[in-house]
């Protein structure tokens, strides 16, 4: 009897919209409740011509000094490895990224998962309840881009994303 032959698989084909699905299914490190494509991360992807050509993407951090870049950069590279293709990641500077890049969906994921989406200070609204009867408990969160709040209705305590 002899053996089959082994099925050897193309890489997918590599086109800029595939290579977003792929980034939309990278979730944020600190909040895996949002992928980075929602949180407004990924400034551009290009695919290179030929079958051959580098995949290059180009990440916004969200706050200079992020200690989750390192980690977000080569999650991103090992994600893309399926095509086949050399693979350029890198954190540009040249557009600075703010609160208004996450997407209607990522503010419904923080929200399902308990943050307040960014918003001033003055229309923060519990994720939990939606009450507006709120109070800041520290500006200062557990990263440079929280704030810590409190519901008064609810009860719950809760993190809010600084408008920026």
């Amino acid at each position: 009897m002899t053996a089959a032959p082994a099925l050897v698989l193309a890489p997918p084909r590599a086109t800029r919209l595939t290579v977003l699905a792929e980034l939309a299914a990278v979730a944020d490190p600190e909040i895996p409740a949002i992928s980075i494509v929602d949180l407004g991360v990924v400034h551009s992807v290009e695919v290179g011509a030929g079958p051959s050509g580098a995949i290059r993407v180009e990440l916004l951090p969200t706050f200079i000094g992020c200690p989750a870049l390192d980690l977000i950069r080569s999650t991103v590279s090992d994600r893309l490895v399926e095509f086949g293709r050399p693979i350029d990641v890198e954190f540009v500077r040249s557009v600075p990224w703010t609160t208004e890049r996450i997407t209607a969906a990522g503010r419904a994921a923080l929200r399902r998962c308990g943050f307040a989406p960014p918003s001033d200070p003055a229309d923060v609204r519990c994720p939990y309840c939606s009450s507006g009867h709120v109070a800041m408990d520290s500006l200062f969160g557990p990263t440079q881009c929280r704030s810590l709040f409190y519901c008064r209705d609810c009860r719950q305590p809760f993190e809010a994303f600084k408008r920026i």
